[in-house]
C-alpha cells in the first residue's frame, strides 16, 4: 500500500512538468521543444513560453538578422479564441565564420522566448491544448531546412501553478537587455564607427566587444570589428556596406568583461559619434617607437640609471676598441633583451583578459618597494660603503647587460613623446609586430651607447680617467637616493601608512646589509665571515617584509551596495541560515562590468530592494576585487571561475538557487517570489 501511495504521488507530481513541455522534435542535427513557465495557468494570466533549439556538435542556427547567409527560426501558434501572443524574442548571438561569410546565430542552444496571454473566460478545470509548427535551418557545411510541429496541454486552476523556472531564467539571462549606456554613431564614406559611453567601461574591465545590426545590409559582416577603449567609453569601427544607413542605427551590443562574462545590451544609436584615428602603417609606427626610446633617455625616471651609464662611460675614456665595443653591446643588449620580455608579457597577459600597460609592474608596491631598495643599494656602492662589480661600475659586458636591465625597469613610469601612440597602436597589430615595436623602443633607449659600439673612436672624446673620477663616483649617489625617496611616495599612494613604515625598515636592513658587507670586504678571515653574515641575515629579513607589503595594498572598500546589504562570510551566511532567513549572496567586483550593470538594474532598483525587504531577505556581498580565499572557494564549489554568482538561498534551509550571470528586475522577482 506504501508503494502504491508513493507511485501515485510521484505520477502527481511529475504530471505538471509533463504539461509545460512538448514532446521532442527529433533529427540528427537537433532537438527542439516548446515549453511553458507553468504547470497550471489561471484565467486571464499572462504566462511566457519559449521554442527550445539543441544542436549537435558543429551545427548552428540563426539569428534575426542571419548575416551573410541563414534564416532566423519561425513559430506558428494555433491559439484558441480570445487567446494573444507576443513574437519570439531573439537571445544575443555569436559571430559565425563560414570561409569569406560571417553569420549570426548560435551554436549548441538556443531558447526563444515569448509571451502568452489567457483569456478571463477560461475556467477552473478546464484543459487547454495548445498547438504549434515550427520551421528553422540547421546549418554546418550544408543547411537543412527542419520544421515539427508542438503541442502544449495545460490545466486551468484557480491560481497558476509556476514550471521551469531554471531553464525561463536562463532564457532571459541570454536575451539582450536595455543599455544603461548612450550610443552614437557616424560614417564617412566607407568608414563608420559606433561609440558607447557609460560608466564602468575602461581598458582595464573590458575584453571583447560586438555589434550585430538589426537591420541587414547595414554593416559589411564579415571583417573585425576594431575596439578602441579608453576611460567611460569606446569605440568600434564598423565597415559600412554600401547602402545609406538610416537615422537611427539599432542592434545588440555584446561586451565581455575581464571576467569573461558576456552581458547583451540594445543599443539604438543616434548620429555624432566620432570616426576612430585611422591606423598608422608598421614602418611609421616603428619610427615613433624608436623616437620615443630615445627621447625616454632625458625623462626623470632614467636619469638615476645615466648616472650610472655615465660613471661606467667616464671610465671608457682612453680604453681599447673591444672594450668599448663590449661595453655598448652589453648595455645595448640588456635594454633590448628587458623592452622585448616586457612587450612579450604584456601581450600574455591581455591574451589571459588580464589588464597590462606600459609600467603595470609599478601597480604592486612590492616591486615598488624592491626596486627602492634597488635603488639605496646601488647609491650606498657609490658613496663607497660598500664595493662589488656588477651592472653599477663594471667595465665588463655582464655588468653593462644588468645596466641595460635595471634602465628599462626604472624608465617603465615614464612615458616619452611619442611612445604611447607606438605602445597604443603596437598592441592592435600582430604579436610578431608588437615585438617589433618594443624593440625598436629599446634600440631607442640604447642608441646612445650602441653607436659607441659601432663607433668606438668616439670614446676618445670622452675626459680621462683620474682623481676627479672619485667625486663623481659620490656625486652620483644622490640622484640614486632621490630615486629611492621618490619610490617611497610611490608606494605610500599604494599601501598607505603602513606600506611606507614597512618600505622604511627593509631600507634600514639595506643599509645594515650594506654596511656590514663593506666592513667583511676590509676584514679579516673570520671577521668577514660575520659581516657576510650579518648581510645576508639583514638582507632576508627586508625580502621578508615583501609579503606583507601585498597585503596591505589588497585592502580596499567594499563595492558600493545598498543600505541593507552586509559583507559576506562563511560563518554570517551560517548564522542568517541558523535563523530561518533567506539570504541573497552577490559575489562581485570592481572590475567586473556585467556586475555593476546587474546591480544598477536588477538587484539595487526600487522594486527589487522593496521586494527583499518584505521578503525578509538578507543580502551579502563578497568583493573578490582583489582575489580571496574564502571566495574562490565558494565560486568553486559553484562550478565557477569568476564573478559574477549569486546565490538565493530559500527559507528554512535547503540548497541555494543559481541565478544567471545576466540579470533583469524582472528575472529578479520572479526568482524572489519562486523563492519566497
Amino acid at each position: 500500500m506504501a508503494r502504491l501511495l508513493f507511485v501515485l504521488l510521484l505520477t502527481f507530481f511529475a504530471l505538471p512538468a509533463r504539461a509545460a513541455d512538448s514532446a521532442p522534435v527529433v533529427s540528427p542535427r537537433a532537438t527542439v521543444t516548446l515549453h511553458a513557465d507553468r504547470a497550471a495557468i489561471a484565467p486571464g494570466e499572462e504566462f511566457r513560453a519559449l521554442l527550445r533549439i539543441r544542436l549537435a556538435p558543429g551545427w548552428h542556427t540563426y539569428w534575426s538578422n542571419a548575416g551573410d547567409a541563414g534564416a532566423p527560426p519561425e513559430l506558428d501558434l494555433a491559439l484558441p479564441e480570445g487567446w494573444q501572443s507576443t513574437p519570439l524574442q531573439f537571445p544575443a548571438p555569436s559571430r559565425i565564420p563560414f570561409g569569406p561569410l560571417m553569420n549570426f546565430g548560435y551554436l549548441n542552444e538556443a531558447a526563444f522566448p515569448f509571451t502568452l496571454t489567457a483569456p478571463t473566460t477560461l475556467r477552473p478545470g478546464e484543459t487547454v491544448t495548445l498547438d504549434a509548427t515550427g520551421t528553422w535551418l540547421a546549418c554546418a557545411d550544408i543547411c537543412i531546412p527542419e520544421e515539427g510541429a508542438f503541442r502544449l496541454t495545460l490545466p486551468v486552476e484557480a491560481s497558476p501553478r509556476p514550471a521551469n523556472l531554471p531553464l525561463f531564467l536562463a532564457a532571459e539571462a541570454a536575451l539582450p537587455r536595455p543599455a544603461p549606456f548612450t550610443a552614437r554613431f557616424a560614417r564617412e564614406g566607407a568608414r563608420a564607427a559606433l561609440t558607447v559611453e557609460g560608466e564602468g567601461l575602461n581598458p582595464a574591465s573590458l575584453r571583447e566587444a560586438a555589434f550585430f545590426p538589426f537591420a541587414q545590409n547595414l554593416i559589411e559582416n564579415a571583417p573585425a570589428q576594431p575596439l578602441t577603449v579608453r576611460e567611460g567609453a569606446l569605440t568600434l569601427a564598423l565597415p559600412p556596406a554600401e547602402a545609406p544607413w538610416p537615422t537611427r542605427v539599432e542592434g545588440v551590443l555584446t561586451l565581455t568583461d575581464a571576467a569573461g562574462v558576456r552581458g547583451a545590451y540594445l543599443i539604438s544609436a543616434e548620429p555624432g559619434g566620432t570616426l576612430p584615428a585611422t591606423g598608422l602603417p608598421l614602418w611609421q609606427v616603428l619610427g615613433l617607437a624608436l623616437l620615443g626610446g630615445l627621447i625616454l633617455n632625458l625623462m626623470p625616471c632614467v636619469f638615476p640609471v645615466l648616472a650610472m651609464k655615465a660613471m661606467a662611460l667616464a671610465k671608457l675614456g682612453g680604453a681599447a676598441r673591444s672594450a668599448v665595443r663590449a661595453e655598448a653591446a652589453g648595455y645595448t643588449a640588456g635594454v633590448l633583451v628587458t623592452f622585448l620580455a616586457i612587450g612579450g608579457l604584456m601581450l600574455g597577459l591581455r591574451a589571459a583578459g588580464l589588464a597590462a600597460g606600459w609600467g603595470f609592474q609599478f601597480t604592486w608596491a612590492p616591486f615598488v618597494a624592491g626596486m627602492a631598495w634597488l635603488m639605496l643599494a646601488v647609491g650606498l656602492n657609490l658613496s663607497g660603503v660598500f664595493a662589488v662589480r656588477g651592472p653599477v661600475l663594471s667595465g665588463h659586458a655582464g655588468g653593462s647587460f644588468g645596466t641595460g636591465v635595471l634602465a628599462v625597469l626604472v624608465a617603465t613610469p615614464c612615458t616619452a613623446p611619442f611612445m604611447a601612440t607606438a605602445i597604443g597602436a603596437s598592441l592592435t597589430l600582430p604579436p610578431a609586430a608588437t615585438l617589433g615595436v618594443f624593440a625598436a623602443l629599446g634600440l631607442g633607449l640604447a642608441l646612445p651607447y650602441a653607436l659607441l659600439g659601432v663607433f668606438p673612436a668616439l670614446a676618445r672624446a670622452l675626459p680621462r680617467p683620474g682623481a676627479w673620477m672619485e667625486r663623481l663616483r659620490q656625486f652620483l649617489a644622490f640622484p640614486m637616493y632621490g630615486a629611492a625617496a621618490w619610490l617611497v611616495w610611490v608606494l605610500a599612494q599604494q599601501a598607505g601608512p603602513d606600506g611606507v613604515l614597512m618600505v622604511l625598515a627593509g631600507g634600514v636592513l639595506v643599509a645594515l646589509a650594506a654596511w656590514a658587507f663593506g666592513l667583511a670586504q676590509q676584514a679579516g678571515r673570520a671577521p668577514r665571515r660575520v659581516g657576510q653574515a650579518t648581510a645576508a641575515l639583514a638582507l632576508v629579513a627586508a625580502l621578508a617584509l615583501l609579503p606583507l607589503l601585498g597585503n596591505a595594498t589588497a585592502s580596499t572598500p567594499a563595492p558600493a551596495t545598498t543600505g541593507a546589504a552586509e559583507p559576506w562570510s562563511a560563518a554570517r551566511l551560517a548564522e542568517l541560515r541558523a535563523e530561518g532567513r533567506p539570504v541573497f549572496v552577490n559575489l562581485t567586483a570592481a572590475w567586473c562590468i556585467s556586475c555593476k550593470v546587474n546591480e544598477r538594474i536588477a538587484l539595487h532598483t526600487d522594486a527589487t530592494q522593496a521586494r527583499m525587504r518584505a521578503g525578509d531577505v538578507a543580502q551579502l556581498t563578497g568583493d573578490w576585487t582583489r582575489g580571496d580565499a574564502a571566495i574562490t572557494a565558494l565560486l568553486r564549489e559553484h562550478g565557477r571561475d569568476g564573478v559574477p554568482l549569486y546565490l538565493l538561498y530559500p527559507p528554512g534551509g535547503g540548497a541555494p538557487v543559481v541565478l544567471p550571470q545576466i540579470l533583469t528586475e524582472g528575472m529578479m522577482l520572479r526568482a524572489l517570489d519562486a523563492a519566497l
